[in-house]
């Protein structure tokens, strides 16, 4: 049998037997899923024999490797006992240290007399090295060099900045460091040098780094000369060890792989973890696109904090302005040694990326064919580029993730198919049967039903079946196949009212499908219940499957098949049924809507075309406000709409009591001149009648009618038919639509109704047109009225100031006793006077910020500030406020916070108003203030122990000259527009402002503020 050699060929491909392959000539899928069980284990044979290749290859390098190292070590002998040329030798060195031990800058001082000189750099600017080298450095402990030589040790500074006694600030800036260690080269104990590593950001020298500084420092003391070949022989030992991690780390991998064929997840954490012991400082990640994002599925980093910051970049959008989604969608590597410096294109991505910390990232992609399937990633925090042999390992991982996952797709994809082919062979090709029939037979329930009938009982190996309609309480059989003649005699002689306890009872009461695996030990047979007994007996019925057909839970039938042992239906059995039942009663649904779509094709047909007609009316009608193009386009429209030759539309004028014509359609310009010249007051001709009926009033023939001026005018130019719609609102006439046509009769009804909906409409846009004439007019005049509002606030609040501020200096120099000391009564009045004056300014400053802003006047003064000065000042200046209430005033600052770009004043206008209100309020407690940055904005919270603020007012609070208390017995002053003011200016700067605050608990004033504005927000 093909499925069988299929299953026998795949299962010798699982066992390892990769040279068989799989001869099935089926000319159908079986044959198509044998050529890709074939595909698969070629490729997979091909696989391993590449991978035996690299790891033969990875042997004969690592042979190489022992070999050449020993050969180094005797050579290492002989140069010892040499003596070369001292500067290249100490150049090498402090190269050598640099880069092994992930530092920036390394030196070499050598002691001249009692005080230490630059001997060797590496890494430093050419102003720094010419720095350095005219400096002499005496033993002591305000300097790396000398406390390293004074005490004879290892001196490690994780941050020379933090460090209490280290003072050589001026090196430290020009040279940029800030992580130091110095080692001492000892000869017999006494310091004859130092090496001094730098990083410029804190980034602490592992204890595998200083000991190999140290190595470093012992074998310049022993043999400095032979330092140039030490190095050498350094990096020759560390390439052996990289390639001995290098092959493990494969191998490990490759482990992984041969036992996770389902799951692509523990091969992805393999080869992270192993990235880890070949790359030092790094992240290693594996990321995949999901949809329109690219989310990481594995993420590896000896520091979890950095590991978590790397986490947080994922996921983000598949575009180009992302490194890691150029890498997919271009199919090629990313490799940027300092992301700083990152290509244009890449500035959304650069962003998001060195806010994780990191520097530098070498993204490969894994290639399956032409098609990137993901990307493997190695980010590093110091900047620089990866080897050739290391990206070589990166292609190495990513193509065995790509192996991984392609195993993983192969297996689901075989076990899949092979589920299928083995499972739903037979349900497919009944359910297509069935479906063909119902395709077949539209209107025609019969040949449908018993098809289902057929394939139910044949592949739930059952004896025989029927299927019923439930009806007024009753089933009747509509279909059956082999059923007993003597069985079916009797279900056929009588309405079927099923014992509760029969299957078509449970299914009548429950709704659900039932299964009774013996039917002979139930109790409807017990009590002899005659549809039960006439099944056992006539029948031969001991296992009955009933499956209800529902449409909208409502059952309108059933499907039973029996069988005649006692032989439980399978889960897929009563699932291939129930299936069945579905489709009964789409084809039973079918059916109707087939009935009721005939029955309301013809009508459809017609409302249609009334429908689109009407559609392109009220578009055309609602498409402009202009009242004069809407009367013309209306008439033109209607007469259309109702296939006449002309129309007009009168307008009622309320006050004259007559119709007026205001636009015509079809008529020529005599006759518009000759009608326009006729009154028509209400009640009047066929148009007042219509408008004093409210209902359209039409005349079959003209010439029946009573002779009048405009009636003789229309009988003249050839009109016979007349329509009269009214158009009218609720409390009053607004005028007539009117239609004529040459042919006299009557207007077909469905005209008629088309008109009067068509006349609502009209009506509807004629009222609409009015008000937005209106609505603009209002709104220029309110536009110059809020201008001249704010002209005026401005022009009073500037005329204000002046004499104000000229009151407080008046005030001020006699309070400081310029004109004489002045008596202590007049002292305190005055200092009243002042400080009342103080508060006037303030509140006219703010009308006239208020008016500035209205106006669009307001600019913010954009530089560089730092905030935390900004709370900090503030806090300051409302100290002895708050002190004043014996409340505590606490400013909750990081240690750092990024310097910012903005309007300084503003925000500390915003601050003061925020704090001083939280002051002002609280009368017991604590104030606080409080900020934080994060994703390019700081989050700045004023919180307080106050009353705090209702839920209803909260949203009012930053709305012009509002107060939560707005009696004349309120406690706290103010004119309402702070906060308001506060909300306008931090709108400006692109952020936002809120408030959170419970009764009797306190309140929050929340608000975002970009750390870098460039530019003001319109207002």
């Amino acid at each position: 049998m093909p499925i069988q050699a299929l299953r026998a060929g795949a299962a010798r491909i699982g066992s390892g037997d990769l040279g068989q392959r799989i001869a099935i000539k089926t000319g159908d899928e079986l044959e198509a899923l044998a050529d890709q069980f074939n595909d698969m284990a070629g490729r997979l044979q091909e696989s391993y024999s590449t991978l035996e290749q690299k790891v033969e290859s990875r042997t004969q390098e690592l042979s190489e490797s022992l070999t050449q190292q020993t050969a180094t070590a005797d050579v290492l002998k002989v140069i010892s006992r040499s003596t070369f040329d001292l500067q290249p030798v100490l150049d090498a060195l402090v190269e050598s240290a640099a880069r092994l031990c992930a530092a920036d800058h390394a030196m070499v001082f050598r002691r001249d007399g009692e005080v230490y000189r630059s001997a060797a750099n590496y890494g430093f600017s050419p102003e720094y090295k010419e720095f350095i080298e005219r400096q002499s450095i005496a033993p002591g402990r305000t300097t790396l060099v000398g406390r390293t030589a004074l005490e004879g040790r290892t001196v490690h500074l994780p941050d020379c900045l933090a460090d209490p006694e280290y003072a050589w600030h001026e090196s430290q800036k020009l040279g940029g460091f800030r992580t130091m260690l110095g080692v001492p080269l000892l000869r017999e104990g006494v310091p004859i040098g130092v090496i001094a590593l730098t990083r410029p950001t804190p980034q602490p020298f592992t204890a595998k780094q200083i000991e190999l500084v140290t190595t470093f420092a012992d074998q310049a003391v022993i043999a400095i000369e032979n330092v140039r070949l030490f190095d050498e022989v350094q990096a020759r030992t560390r390439e052996l060890s990289e390639s001995l991690e290098q092959q493990t780390a494969t191998s490990e991998v490759l482990r992984v792989i041969s036992n996770s064929l389902t799951d692509t997840q523990p091969v992805f954490e393999a080869i992270v973890q192993s990235g880890l012991k070949l790359f030092s400082d790094a992240a290693i990640s594996i990321a995949v696109p999901e949809g329109e994002m690219v989310k990481a599925v594995a993420v590896a980093e000896p520091d979890a904090i950095r590991a978590e910051a790397w986490r947080r970049r994922f996921p983000f959008p598949l575009t180009r302005e992302y490194m890691h989604s150029v890498a997919i969608l271009d199919r090629r590597v990313v490799d940027i040694p300092d992301v700083q410096d990152a290509p244009e294109g890449f500035a959304v991505g650069s962003r998001n990326f060195l806010e994780s910390g990191y520097r530098a990232v070498t993204m490969m992609p894994m290639m399956r064919g032409d098609i990137a399937i993901g990307v493997l990633s190695v980010v590093r925090v110091a900047p620089g580029p990866l080897s050739e042999k290391q990206r070589a390992i990166l292609k190495t991982f990513a193509d065995q993730a790509v192996i991984a996952i392609e195993n993983v797709r192969l297996f689901d994809e075989v076990r899949a198919r092979t589920r299928e082919l083995s499972e739903s062979l037979e349900q497919q090709t009944a359910t297509s049967e069935v479906l063909r029939v119902i395709s077949s037979s539209p209107g025609d329930l019969e040949p449908v039903f018993q098809a289902m009938l057929a394939n139910a009982t044949r592949i739930c190996e059952a004896k025989f079946g029927y299927m019923c309609r439930y009806e007024d309480g009753a089933f009747h059989i509509v279909a059956q196949i082999d059923v007993a003649p003597a069985f079916m005699g009797y279900m056929e002689s009588t309405a079927l009212r099923p014992h509760p306890a029969t299957a078509l009872g449970q299914v009548r009461q429950t709704k659900q499908t039932v299964h009774i695996v013996d039917i002979a030990a139930g109790p409807a047979y017990l009590e002899r219940d005659p549809l039960s007994v006439a099944a056992v007996e006539r029948g031969g019925v001991r296992t009955v499957l009933a499956v209800p057909m529902l449409k909208e839970n409502e059952l309108i039938g059933a499907i039973i098949i029996f069988r005649q042992e006692v032989r439980p239906f399978s889960d897929k059995h009563i699932e291939l049924v129930t299936s069945f039942a579905n489709q009964a009663v789409i084809a039973i649904e079918n059916v109707r809507l087939l009935n009721e779509l005939r029955a309301r094709t013809t009508d459809l047909a017609r409302s249609v075309e009334e429908l689109r007609a009407l559609g392109e009316v009220s578009r055309a009608v609602n498409s402009t406000i202009d009242l004069q193009t809407v009367l013309t386009t209306i008439v033109a429209k209607a007469v259309q709409l109702s296939s006449t030759e002309a129309g007009a539309i009168y307008v009622f004028s309320k006050m004259r009591q007559e119709f007026r014509l205001r636009a015509t359609h079809g008529m020529d310009e005599a006759m518009i001149a000759a009608i326009k010249d006729q009154r028509i007051g209400a009640g009047e001709s066929v148009i007042g009648k219509a408008a004093e009926r409210r209902e359209p009033v039409q005349v079959p023939d003209l010439r029946d009618q009573p002779l009048s001026p405009v009636n003789e005018i229309i009988v003249r130019a050839g009109y016979r038919g007349l329509l009269v719609v009214p158009l009218l609102r609720p409390n009053r006439i607004v005028g007539a639509l009117v239609v004529r046509r040459r042919e006299p009769g009557l207007f077909a009804a469905s005209t008629v109704d088309l008109l009067q909906t068509f006349a609502a409409q009209s009506v509807l846009a004629i009222q609409n047109a009015r008000l937005f004439r209106e609505i603009e007019d209002k709104s220029q005049q309110l536009v110059i009225a809020s201008q001249h509002k704010s002209q005026f606030l401005a022009n009073m609040s500037h005329e204000l100031r002046t004499p104000l501020n000229a009151v407080l200096g008046y005030t001020e120099l006699i309070l400081d006793g310029i004109y004489g000391a002045a008596h202590e009564k007049i002292d305190a009045v005055l200092k009243r006077v002042h400080a009342s004056g103080k508060h006037l300014l303030g509140l006219i400053n703010e009308v006239l910020d208020l008016s500035k802003i209205e106006a669009g006047q307001l600019t913010l003064s954009l530089s560089e500030y730092s905030l935390a000065e900004v709370v900090q000042n503030v806090a300051n200046g409302l100290e002895s406020l708050a002190a004043e209430k014996r409340l505590t005033l606490a400013v909750k600052l990081p240690d750092k916070l990024p310097l910012a770009h903005g309007d300084e004043r503003r925000i500390t206008q915003v601050l003061l108003n925020l704090v001083g209100n939280a002051i002002k309020f609280t009368d017991s407690g604590e104030v606080a203030i409080s900020a934080v940055s994060a994703d390019g904005a700081f989050e700045v919270v004023v919180a307080d122990t106050g009353p705090g603020i209702a839920a209803e007012e909260q949203g009012k609070i930053f709305e012009e000259f509002h107060q939560v208390d707005n009696t004349s017995t309120r406690k706290k002053g103010g004119t309402g527009l702070g906060l308001a003011i506060a909300k306008r200016i931090i709108e400006l700067h692109g952020g936002r402002i809120w408030v959170e605050s419970k009764v009797g608990v306190g309140s929050q004033f929340h608000l975002t503020l970009p750390i870098h504005v460039e530019k003001q927000v319109a207002a």
